[in-house]
Parts: C-alpha cells; sequence; structure tokens
C-alpha cells in the first residue's frame, strides 16, 4: 500500500499499486509525484520505485525561458549550404573579373604614359574613368568579393551571423555585387534563408 502527496500538500491514501498505475495513465499522478510505502517514514519519487518505472511517462524538460525551439544544427547547415555556395561561386568569379579589369587598366595607364594609347579621341574624362579610377573601382570591387567570400565560408560553418547577412546584402547591390547579374538572387536567396527563425537560432 501506498500514500502519495497531492499538488495540494495533502496525503492520500493509503492506495493499492494497481490504483496508483490507473493513476499514472489519467495524469493524476506522474514520475516526479512523492509517494511513500506504507510502514516508511520518507517521501520518495514515483518514478524511482521499479514497479512503477515502467508506467512513468517519459518527462520532457522545459527549455529555458526565452531559448526557444532548439534546430538542430545538421539541418540549418543543409539550408545555408546552396545559397553559401553561390556565394563563393559569385566572389569568385567577381574577384577574377576585377582582378583582370584592373590589369586592363594598369596597361591603358602604362601605355598611355608612354605615348602609344590607341585611341586619341576619347574624351578626357573617359581616359581618367579608364584609367586610374578604374583602377581604384577594380580594387574596391576585389575588396567586395572578399568581403563575400569570407561572409559565404562563415554562412557555411553557421558562424557570425552577422558577417553573413552582410556578405548576402553585398551580393545583390549592383555596382557594389562581385558579380551582380548573379549576385542579385543568390544574395535574396541567402537573405531568405537567413531570417528563417531556425538557421538564425543554429549560429553561433
Amino acid at each position: 500500500m501506498y500514500k502519495i502527496l497531492g499538488g495540494d500538500g495533502k496525503e492520500y491514501g493509503p492506495v493499492p499499486a494497481e490504483t496508483l498505475r490507473q493513476w499514472m495513465a489519467e495524469g493524476r499522478a506522474n514520475a516526479q509525484t512523492q509517494v511513500q510505502l506504507e510502514g516508511t517514514t520518507g517521501w520518495v519519487p514515483l518514478g524511482s520505485l521499479p514497479e512503477f518505472a515502467a508506467a512513468a511517462p517519459a518527462v520532457t524538460p522545459l527549455a529555458a525561458p526565452g531559448t526557444g525551439v532548439q534546430v538542430p544544427a545538421a539541418n540549418a547547415a543543409e539550408l545555408v549550404s546552396g545559397p553559401a555556395i553561390g556565394l563563393i561561386v559569385t566572389a569568385i568569379l567577381g574577384g577574377l573579373l576585377n582582378v583582370v579589369g584592373i590589369l586592363m587598366h594598369v596597361l591603358g595607364v602604362g601605355l598611355a604614359g608612354a605615348g602609344i594609347s590607341g585611341n586619341q579621341d576619347l574624351p578626357p574624362g573617359f581616359e581618367m574613368l579608364s584609367g586610374g579610377l578604374g583602377i581604384v573601382s577594380g580594387i574596391l570591387g576585389l575588396a567586395m568579393a572578399v568581403v563575400v567570400l569570407l561572409g559565404a565560408l562563415k554562412m557555411k560553418k553557421l558562424e557570425s551571423y552577422g558577417f553573413a547577412l552582410t556578405a548576402a546584402i553585398i551580393a545583390m547591390v549592383p555596382c557594389v555585387s562581385p558579380c551582380c547579374l548573379l549576385g542579385l538572387p543568390i544574395g535574396i536567396w541567402a537573405l531568405v534563408v537567413l531570417n528563417k527563425p531556425e538557421v538564425k537560432g543554429a549560429f553561433h
């Protein structure tokens, strides 16, 4: 025979083991309910008694306040893998294009300095744009490509959410994106994935 300590602090029983099992099935008692075996003086959790262990339902631990539902990192990694790879490809292609552009501008400046520029009819502003300013523009584009590449690598590893978000935004912006036509759709894709709560929560 057993006594139980109710949630109201009152003792109930003694009742037989079969009645306790029925109460557990009905949800009136659980593994944490304090129980006292007749003839003893101590109270113990009902689930600690071998005769009731099988009947005690598994208790799911409550999440800490504000933590929300934790999604396995493997699932989040699968979600970010596609857009992260797309951003990496965008950054590499954009970087290569900017390197080629810088070399062409450097060569153009060198030829102009030597007085053997091919077209003498170009406006002065165009020559300046295709020369010194073109080199500066190429260097900035190369720097943006590096930022997107590093952000994409962080995104793939679920590290530095802010950096990954910045890389996606840069990839979308015309004239700033390392590869504008390719970067716009991939950047949008990356932003959509990054804004999913389960993905955002998996970053560390």
